[in-house]
């Protein structure tokens, strides 16, 4: 990162407000490429050691210590660019955050309608049973009332075989009577 991005630029800041983020992270940035007191003499032990490889002496040491960089001197335009630079890689960061977010959720969707369809096919599958339990129950009740009306059918035909058989006893007993009269009729003058 340049020397411009870790310092605030010169430009007015009123012309183009940074994000509270974007901010707090310019200035970690800052805090930790300041360098503390107790850091001095590696810097200056890494500039030597660029400045003079030749006249180094070979290292009984193996350890290892850091190579610090001087970055070059930024223009305004450079802290420009960095800056737009940092507020892009917040942004890319922002935006993966929310696409994985997005993900998430059309996974939770996803879920939740395959859910509510099984729902759903159960209850259409419960509904059409019910269904052809009604029209068993309506082919049922349309069999009792066709038997109904065979049966009144039937017991008006008997009512009207009753109703001629009642006439044809009272005619024959009628005639049995007419008959049985003169038997039982006192003869008197004999």
């Amino acid at each position: 990162m340049s020397e411009a991005a870790r310092h605030p630029s010169p430009y007015d800041p009123a012309a183009r407000p940074q994000p509270g983020p974007l901010r707090d992270w310019l200035a970690a940035m800052k805090a930790v490429t300041e360098t503390p007191a107790a850091a001095t003499p590696v810097r200056e032990a890494a500039r030597l050691a660029e400045t003079a490889p030749e006249t180094r002496a070979p290292e009984t040491n193996k350890s290892w210590t850091p190579r610090v960089v001087t970055p070059a001197p930024a223009s305004a335009e450079d802290a420009d660019v960095s800056d737009l630079m940092a507020e892009n890689i917040m942004l890319k960061a922002k935006l993966k955050v929310e696409t994985d977010r997005y993900d998430a959720l059309q996974g939770v969707i996803a879920r939740e309608l395959r859910s509510l369809r099984a729902h759903v096919e159960e209850e259409m599958r419960d509904l059409e049973t019910v269904r052809g339990e009604r029209d068993h129950l309506v082919a049922l009740q349309a069999e009792f009332e066709q038997e109904i009306r065979d049966l009144r059918v039937r017991i008006t035909a008997d009512a009207a075989n009753f109703s001629e058989m009642r006439s044809e006893r009272d005619l024959w007993a009628a005639r049995a009577e007419a008959l049985a009269q003169p038997i039982f009729q006192h003869r008197s003058a004999v």
